[in-house]
């Protein structure tokens, strides 16, 4: 492999990087995957583990090995982030959910302005991939009757004018397929961007995999990225390609750039802003009891009435694919209760949550994602003591509280009688959906990557992950990753 001159060299698996490399596979390319973690064995089914902090059992798992080091408002927090490193990135870990954007999260009209003026790609321009990748990734496959539960909680929210949808899911729920949502799926049921994207890529002949292999440079001078620097099981290698492409990944991608010592400020960095305009979604998690017998964790039921909202931008209301019983409300009930001047009276929230459990049976929980805006300020910063670790910089402005307090009384409004109990009382970042440290637009000085995400300052280099994203739009990232993904691909083909 490492003496190979490849026609496209992809760093990371994910959702970006699987969904192009199996493109451009299939049009003859020859591909070169290179994983930071594991090429894992496809019988396992680990969901994510926030408390595991061993970092060997964590890389065997697929997951990022070391805590994240962020400072949040002033407050320095170092935590594990809900974020994959093995084939397939943090989508194998996922729980399916696929939903396209709207037409206002990329377009500026008169009815519907953009913060920002609009995506540099229309949602028309984008439509047709979205559409190409749903089918791709299994959305619309024949899918179960929905449960009487779920059928309740639909039935509700239309009686109060709202309207109620299926949640589009990357799902092809084969014979026996256990809806693995959250942990990542032994079958090719769940797809993802291995299951959707390196294993077809691999299947054709033209791609090849290296794993366990950190990326540690890209080198090269001028307008030209010459090779790539890594460590593969701990031994230096050298990777060439033709053309490169970055999907590692909102913080790993503007780490790498950053840390490119052949160009003055980074690669890729003339305007300087590789790194700037991180973004992620608040997630707004509430309980609701839907009664009929609920027991299992659904993940069926979304809700678009709250998306664009008396001119505000919120975003989507869907179930988490979460069931909480009692000991789970009784420790939601006792976290929100430790951040207030009651917290002595947590020990006695155990009647109230037994009361439910018993008269409502178990809750299920929704999530509002609300839309992030980029502010320079917040940043994935490069650390000088460790080139791999994740560092970053976040303050929440005063806008955002604003929207998310709008956003949490019209939560309160629209499943009103199914007693919402909200489960976080803080502002929550959605740590699984950073975004925009890369961003594309037709202004070199404004931005990073053109309009087709190649570099501005760069003839070969070009970045399909989150990182590309002007705004976080109001809903999950992974379908317009994977969309603009093939977009992308055919732009290189071209």
């Amino acid at each position: 492999m490492t003496g190979e001159d490849w026609d496209i060299i992809i760093i990371g698996t994910g959702i970006g990087g699987g969904t192009i490399g199996r493109r451009l596979a299939e049009r003859g390319q020859r591909v070169l995957f290179v994983e930071q973690g594991p090429d894992s064995p496809r019988t396992e089914e680990t969901p994510l583990n926030a408390a595991l902090a061993d970092p060997v059992a964590r890389a065997v798992r697929g997951f990022w090995p070391d805590p994240v080091l962020g400072r949040i408002d002033g407050q320095d927090r170092r935590f594990f982030a809900p974020l994959g490193a093995g084939v397939g990135g943090s989508s194998v870990f996922y729980a399916a959910t696929l939903e396209p954007p709207a037409p206002h999260d990329l377009d500026d009209s008169i009815d519907r302005p953009h913060p920002t003026g609009g995506w540099p790609v229309s949602y028309a321009d984008l439509r047709p991939f979205l559409e190409e990748a749903a089918a791709m990734y299994g959305v619309g496959s024949p899918a179960p009757p929905l449960g009487a539960a779920d059928t309740a909680i639909m039935r509700r929210l239309t009686a109060k004018g709202l309207h109620p949808q299926r949640l589009q899911a990357g799902v092809r729920y084969l014979d026996g397929c256990k809806e693995c949502f959250g942990r990542k799926c032994p079958r090719p049921c769940k797809m993802d961007g291995r299951s959707a994207g390196v294993d077809p890529a691999l299947a054709t002949g033209n791609a090849t995999l290296l794993d366990r292999c950190e990326v540690t440079a890209l080198r090269g001078a001028g307008r030209m990225v010459s090779h790539v620097e890594a460590l593969h099981k701990g031994k230096p290698v050298t990777l060439r390609g033709k053309q490169v492409v970055l999907a590692a990944g909102a913080f790993g991608s503007p780490r790498l750039l950053l840390s490119a010592a052949d160009w003055p400020g980074g690669c890729a960095n003339g305007s300087g802003l590789v790194g700037r305009n991180l973004m992620f979604h608040l997630n707004e998690m509430f309980a609701i009891w839907p009664g009929g017998g609920f027991r299992g964790a659904s993940k069926a039921v979304g809700l678009r009435d709250l998306y664009h909202l008396d001119g505000q931008r919120y975003g989507m209301v869907q179930a988490m694919g979460i069931a909480a019983s009692y000991g789970e409300i009784t420790h939601y009930l006792r976290a929100m209760l430790d951040q207030t001047r009651l917290r002595r009276l947590s020990g006695l929230v155990r009647l109230p949550a037994l009361a439910a459990s018993r008269l409502l049976g178990n809750a299920a929980v929704f999530v509002g994602l609300l839309e992030d805006m980029p502010r320079p300020e917040n940043r994935v910063l490069p650390d000088p003591a460790n080139a791999a670790q994740i560092r970053f910089e976040y303050t929440m402005p005063q806008e955002l509280l604003n929207r998310r307090k709008a956003f949490r009384r019209h939560i309160r409004a629209a499943f009103k009688g199914q007693f919402p109990l909200f489960l976080n009382r803080g502002p929550a970042l959605n740590f699984g959906h950073p975004c925009g440290t890369v961003r594309f637009g037709t202004d070199p000085a404004t931005s990073v990557l053109d309009p087709d995400c190649r570099a501005h300052d760069l003839d070969n280099l070009w970045v399909v992950d989150a990182s590309f994203f002007p705004t976080s739009m109001g809903v999950n990232p992974s379908l317009t990753i994977a969309a603009n993904a093939l977009r992308v691909a055919d732009r290189m083909l071209e």
